[in-house]
């Protein structure tokens, strides 16, 4: 199976981070909510994860929040597969623009 990963760096601390990129799955929703359905997500500290649909295709994935990056990892079935760089270019958009110092 395919998998994705978007690396973020910040410089807001672990904490902060955190807080912003978890309202990453509710701005997607807003935005991108003609090519994004079944947007879930689910926290424990500083670690989540996530799973949507995007154009037909179900996408998994984690979120890791550090001190200083935002790590997301995600698997994407075969047939998604040429949309792979669209997705993480969605996901790196969107958080780069929420970690803004």
């Amino acid at each position: 199976m395919p998998s994705f990963k978007v690396d973020v760096p910040h410089q807001l601390g672990a904490d902060a981070a955190t807080e912003r990129i978890k309202s990453l799955v509710p701005t997607m929703r807003e935005r991108y909510g003609s090519q994004i359905k079944d947007l879930h997500e689910e926290w424990q500290g500083h670690n989540g994860s996530f799973a949507f649909n995007a154009m037909g295709f179900d996408v998994k994935g984690s979120i890791a929040v550090a001190a200083d990056a935002v790590a997301f990892r995600g698997d994407l079935p075969f047939a998604a597969t040429p949309f792979k760089g669209q997705i993480e270019r969605m996901v790196r958009d969107r958080a780069t623009e929420l970690l803004k110092p």
